[in-house]
Protein backbone atom coordinates (compact mmCIF):
# COMPACT_ATOMS: atom_id res chain seq x y z
CA UNK A 1 0.00 0.00 0.00
CA UNK A 2 1.36 3.65 -0.71
CA UNK A 3 2.03 5.40 2.16
CA UNK A 4 1.68 9.17 2.50
CA UNK A 5 5.37 10.12 3.80
CA UNK A 6 8.50 8.07 4.55
CA UNK A 7 10.70 8.32 6.89
CA UNK A 8 14.25 7.66 5.94
CA UNK A 9 17.17 6.66 9.05
CA UNK A 10 20.74 6.12 8.38
CA UNK A 11 22.32 3.79 10.41
CA UNK A 12 25.63 2.78 11.65
CA UNK A 13 26.60 0.70 14.60
CA UNK A 14 24.53 1.97 17.13
CA UNK A 15 21.23 -0.53 16.90
CA UNK A 16 20.48 0.27 20.93
CA UNK A 17 19.44 3.64 20.05
CA UNK A 18 17.91 2.98 16.44
CA UNK A 19 15.44 0.63 18.84
CA UNK A 20 14.41 3.43 21.05
CA UNK A 21 14.37 5.96 18.22
CA UNK A 22 11.78 3.27 15.93
CA UNK A 23 10.07 2.88 19.58
CA UNK A 24 9.49 6.34 19.38
CA UNK A 25 7.95 6.41 15.57
CA UNK A 26 6.03 3.60 16.43
CA UNK A 27 3.86 5.40 19.79
CA UNK A 28 3.62 8.76 16.93
CA UNK A 29 0.06 9.63 15.77
CA UNK A 30 -0.51 9.20 12.17
CA UNK A 31 1.93 6.29 11.97
CA UNK A 32 -0.25 4.42 9.67
CA UNK A 33 0.31 6.86 7.24
CA UNK A 34 4.10 6.54 6.47
CA UNK A 35 6.65 3.72 5.74
CA UNK A 36 10.08 4.15 7.37
CA UNK A 37 13.39 2.92 5.81
CA UNK A 38 16.05 2.00 8.05
CA UNK A 39 19.47 2.25 5.56
CA UNK A 40 22.21 0.07 7.78
CA UNK A 41 25.25 1.69 6.04
CA UNK A 42 28.92 -0.12 5.80
CA UNK A 43 29.91 -3.75 7.64
CA UNK A 44 25.97 -4.75 8.03
CA UNK A 45 25.29 -4.55 11.77
CA UNK A 46 21.34 -5.00 12.23
CA UNK A 47 20.65 -9.18 11.97
CA UNK A 48 17.86 -11.05 11.55
CA UNK A 49 16.68 -11.02 15.26
CA UNK A 50 16.95 -7.43 15.16
CA UNK A 51 14.86 -6.86 11.67
CA UNK A 52 12.34 -9.61 13.27
CA UNK A 53 11.48 -7.65 16.15
CA UNK A 54 10.44 -4.64 14.56
CA UNK A 55 8.36 -6.45 11.51
CA UNK A 56 6.70 -2.76 10.46
CA UNK A 57 10.03 -0.91 9.28
CA UNK A 58 11.87 -1.20 5.92
CA UNK A 59 15.54 -2.47 6.02
CA UNK A 60 17.64 -1.75 3.24
CA UNK A 61 21.74 -1.70 3.16
CA UNK A 62 24.00 0.68 1.56
CA UNK A 63 27.89 -0.85 1.51
CA UNK A 64 29.37 2.20 1.49
CA UNK A 65 30.21 3.76 4.73
CA UNK A 66 28.52 7.35 5.35
CA UNK A 67 25.26 8.71 6.42
CA UNK A 68 25.04 10.62 2.77
CA UNK A 69 25.13 7.16 0.98
CA UNK A 70 22.19 5.79 3.07
CA UNK A 71 20.01 8.78 3.06
CA UNK A 72 20.47 8.49 -0.62
CA UNK A 73 19.64 4.88 -0.78
CA UNK A 74 16.55 5.31 1.73
CA UNK A 75 15.32 8.51 -0.88
CA UNK A 76 15.72 6.07 -3.63
CA UNK A 77 13.47 2.95 -2.01
CA UNK A 78 10.98 5.45 -0.68
CA UNK A 79 7.45 5.07 -1.78
CA UNK A 80 5.65 8.33 0.23
CA UNK A 81 5.44 11.50 -1.95
CA UNK A 82 6.77 13.08 1.38
CA UNK A 83 10.27 12.63 2.55
CA UNK A 84 10.79 12.64 6.21
CA UNK A 85 14.53 12.63 7.25
CA UNK A 86 16.12 12.01 11.19
CA UNK A 87 18.62 10.07 12.88
CA UNK A 88 19.19 6.54 14.73
CA UNK A 89 20.14 8.12 17.62
CA UNK A 90 17.24 10.43 17.66
CA UNK A 91 13.73 10.46 19.30
CA UNK A 92 10.93 11.74 17.76
CA UNK A 93 7.85 13.74 19.96
CA UNK A 94 5.08 12.31 20.27
CA UNK A 95 2.95 14.49 17.03
CA UNK A 96 6.07 14.53 14.86
CA UNK A 97 4.46 12.91 12.29
CA UNK A 98 1.56 14.51 12.38
CA UNK A 99 2.93 17.88 12.23
CA UNK A 100 5.44 16.49 9.38
CA UNK A 101 2.61 15.07 7.33
CA UNK A 102 0.87 18.74 7.69
CA UNK A 103 4.15 20.46 7.17
CA UNK A 104 5.05 18.49 4.25
CA UNK A 105 1.96 19.07 2.52
CA UNK A 106 2.17 22.61 2.59
CA UNK A 107 5.87 24.39 2.74
CA UNK A 108 8.87 23.16 0.08
CA UNK A 109 11.21 22.30 2.77
CA UNK A 110 11.08 22.09 6.79
CA UNK A 111 13.83 21.78 9.24
CA UNK A 112 12.37 21.22 12.87
CA UNK A 113 13.41 21.91 16.57
CA UNK A 114 16.34 19.68 17.67
CA UNK A 115 15.97 19.46 21.59
CA UNK A 116 19.13 18.27 23.24
CA UNK A 117 18.79 15.97 26.06
CA UNK A 118 20.75 14.03 29.00
CA UNK A 119 20.28 11.41 31.35
CA UNK A 120 17.82 11.83 33.77
CA UNK A 121 19.66 10.87 36.81
CA UNK A 122 22.04 13.71 38.09
CA UNK A 123 23.84 16.76 36.72
CA UNK A 124 25.58 17.21 33.10
CA UNK A 125 28.92 17.19 32.78
CA UNK A 126 30.89 20.04 31.26
CA UNK A 127 30.73 18.48 27.54
CA UNK A 128 27.03 18.12 28.18
CA UNK A 129 26.18 21.46 29.61
CA UNK A 130 28.65 22.79 26.69
CA UNK A 131 26.66 20.81 24.06
CA UNK A 132 23.22 22.34 25.64
CA UNK A 133 24.29 25.70 24.67
CA UNK A 134 26.30 25.55 21.35
CA UNK A 135 24.50 22.37 19.17
CA UNK A 136 21.99 21.77 16.60
CA UNK A 137 20.40 25.67 17.27
CA UNK A 138 18.25 25.44 14.33
CA UNK A 139 16.56 28.64 14.49
CA UNK A 140 19.97 29.98 14.04
CA UNK A 141 20.48 27.24 11.34
CA UNK A 142 17.74 28.09 9.08
CA UNK A 143 17.14 31.85 9.67
CA UNK A 144 20.95 32.98 9.04
CA UNK A 145 23.11 30.19 7.51
CA UNK A 146 20.32 29.09 5.50
CA UNK A 147 19.86 25.34 6.13
CA UNK A 148 18.81 22.86 8.52
CA UNK A 149 20.32 19.59 9.78
CA UNK A 150 19.10 16.18 8.73
CA UNK A 151 18.18 15.30 12.18
CA UNK A 152 14.75 17.05 11.41
CA UNK A 153 14.27 17.77 7.68
CA UNK A 154 10.95 17.52 6.00
CA UNK A 155 10.39 17.80 2.04
CA UNK A 156 9.01 15.65 -1.02
CA UNK A 157 10.64 13.93 -3.58
CA UNK A 158 9.46 16.34 -6.62
CA UNK A 159 11.86 18.37 -4.64
CA UNK A 160 14.41 15.79 -4.09
CA UNK A 161 14.39 15.15 -7.49
CA UNK A 162 15.37 18.25 -8.91
CA UNK A 163 17.72 19.79 -6.44
CA UNK A 164 19.25 16.01 -6.16
CA UNK A 165 20.65 13.55 -4.00
CA UNK A 166 22.92 14.79 -0.89
CA UNK A 167 26.53 14.98 -1.69
CA UNK A 168 29.52 12.87 -0.01
CA UNK A 169 32.89 14.31 1.43
CA UNK A 170 31.74 17.91 2.31
CA UNK A 171 28.57 19.22 4.94
CA UNK A 172 25.72 17.64 2.87
CA UNK A 173 22.59 19.32 4.85
CA UNK A 174 24.27 22.36 4.20
CA UNK A 175 25.58 21.70 0.23
CA UNK A 176 21.55 20.04 -0.21
CA UNK A 177 19.61 23.07 1.12
CA UNK A 178 21.58 25.75 -0.37
CA UNK A 179 21.15 24.00 -3.99
CA UNK A 180 17.52 23.68 -3.04
CA UNK A 181 16.85 27.29 -2.37
CA UNK A 182 19.30 28.08 -5.12
CA UNK A 183 16.27 26.36 -6.87
CA UNK A 184 13.54 29.06 -5.89
CA UNK A 185 12.60 26.12 -2.76
CA UNK A 186 12.11 27.92 0.65
CA UNK A 187 12.96 27.08 3.91
CA UNK A 188 11.17 27.59 7.07
CA UNK A 189 11.39 26.49 10.85
CA UNK A 190 9.12 24.65 12.71
CA UNK A 191 9.88 25.08 16.21
CA UNK A 192 6.92 22.26 16.96
CA UNK A 193 8.30 19.98 14.78
CA UNK A 194 10.59 17.99 17.58
CA UNK A 195 12.88 15.20 17.90
CA UNK A 196 15.09 14.58 20.98
CA UNK A 197 18.63 13.90 20.50
CA UNK A 198 20.91 12.81 23.38
CA UNK A 199 24.03 15.06 24.32
CA UNK A 200 27.25 13.99 23.45
CA UNK A 201 28.77 13.30 26.58
CA UNK A 202 32.94 12.96 26.41
CA UNK A 203 35.64 14.91 24.91
CA UNK A 204 36.39 11.87 22.49
CA UNK A 205 32.70 12.04 21.27
CA UNK A 206 32.76 15.60 20.54
CA UNK A 207 36.39 15.75 19.00
CA UNK A 208 34.96 13.07 17.16
CA UNK A 209 31.75 14.86 15.69
CA UNK A 210 34.00 18.40 15.06
CA UNK A 211 36.52 16.13 13.42
CA UNK A 212 33.37 15.66 10.55
CA UNK A 213 32.14 18.78 10.86
CA UNK A 214 35.30 20.56 9.38
CA UNK A 215 36.17 18.35 7.08
CA UNK A 216 32.83 18.89 5.63
CA UNK A 217 33.09 22.62 6.18
CA UNK A 218 36.42 21.80 4.01
CA UNK A 219 34.71 20.28 1.48
CA UNK A 220 32.35 23.09 1.24
CA UNK A 221 35.07 25.54 1.07
CA UNK A 222 36.89 23.68 -1.82
CA UNK A 223 33.72 23.18 -4.29
CA UNK A 224 33.34 26.76 -3.81
CA UNK A 225 36.30 26.71 -5.28
CA UNK A 226 37.70 29.27 -2.59
CA UNK A 227 41.97 29.73 -1.35
CA UNK A 228 43.65 28.16 0.87
CA UNK A 229 44.92 31.33 2.89
CA UNK A 230 41.01 31.98 3.16
CA UNK A 231 40.61 28.73 4.68
CA UNK A 232 44.13 29.42 6.68
CA UNK A 233 43.04 33.02 8.31
CA UNK A 234 39.33 31.79 8.98
CA UNK A 235 41.09 29.56 11.05
CA UNK A 236 43.40 31.90 13.05
CA UNK A 237 40.61 33.70 13.79
CA UNK A 238 38.91 31.06 15.71
CA UNK A 239 40.50 31.96 19.13
CA UNK A 240 38.34 35.29 18.89
CA UNK A 241 34.97 33.40 18.92
CA UNK A 242 36.35 32.37 22.57
CA UNK A 243 35.51 35.91 23.40
CA UNK A 244 32.19 36.19 21.52
CA UNK A 245 30.44 33.04 22.60
CA UNK A 246 31.64 32.61 26.46
CA UNK A 247 28.33 34.72 27.30
CA UNK A 248 26.22 32.16 26.15
CA UNK A 249 28.04 29.95 29.05
CA UNK A 250 26.71 32.35 31.80
CA UNK A 251 23.41 30.80 31.14
CA UNK A 252 24.35 27.26 32.68
CA UNK A 253 22.81 27.71 35.79
CA UNK A 254 25.21 24.57 37.85
CA UNK A 255 28.58 26.65 38.56
CA UNK A 256 30.99 23.56 38.01
CA UNK A 257 29.48 22.87 34.58
CA UNK A 258 29.51 26.65 34.00
CA UNK A 259 32.71 26.30 34.33
CA UNK A 260 33.61 23.12 32.86
CA UNK A 261 31.78 24.46 29.81
CA UNK A 262 34.04 27.42 29.64
CA UNK A 263 37.12 25.07 29.73
CA UNK A 264 36.04 22.77 27.05
CA UNK A 265 35.08 25.83 24.57
CA UNK A 266 38.50 27.02 25.08
CA UNK A 267 39.59 24.01 24.39
CA UNK A 268 37.37 22.30 20.87
CA UNK A 269 37.90 26.14 19.44
CA UNK A 270 41.86 25.99 19.68
CA UNK A 271 41.51 22.15 18.34
CA UNK A 272 39.49 23.36 15.59
CA UNK A 273 42.03 26.17 14.25
CA UNK A 274 44.70 22.76 14.57
CA UNK A 275 42.28 20.85 12.72
CA UNK A 276 41.72 23.36 10.16
CA UNK A 277 45.57 24.13 9.31
CA UNK A 278 46.24 20.37 9.20
CA UNK A 279 43.48 20.28 6.72
CA UNK A 280 44.80 22.98 4.71
CA UNK A 281 48.20 21.88 4.63
CA UNK A 282 47.48 18.52 4.25
CA UNK A 283 45.75 19.67 0.75
CA UNK A 284 46.94 17.15 -2.66
CA UNK A 285 48.94 18.68 -4.99
CA UNK A 286 46.27 18.99 -7.34
CA UNK A 287 45.65 21.89 -5.24
CA UNK A 288 48.33 23.43 -5.12
CA UNK A 289 49.61 23.72 -8.75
Amino acid sequence: MRRIASVIIPHYNDKDRLALCLTSLDQCSSRKDVEIIVVDNGPPTLDATFQANHPNIRFHHEPRQGATFARNTGTHHAKGHILIFTDSDCQVASDFLSQALELGSIHDISGGKVRLTTPTHGTPNAIQAFEQVFAFNQRRYIEEMGFSVTANLVTNIDIFKRVGPFRAGLSEDYDWCHRATACGYQLSYQPDLIVNHPCRASWEQLRSKWKRITAETYGIHKSNERSIIRWILRALIMPLSILAHAPRILTIPTPDARAGALLILVRIRLWRMAEMIRLALARSPAETR
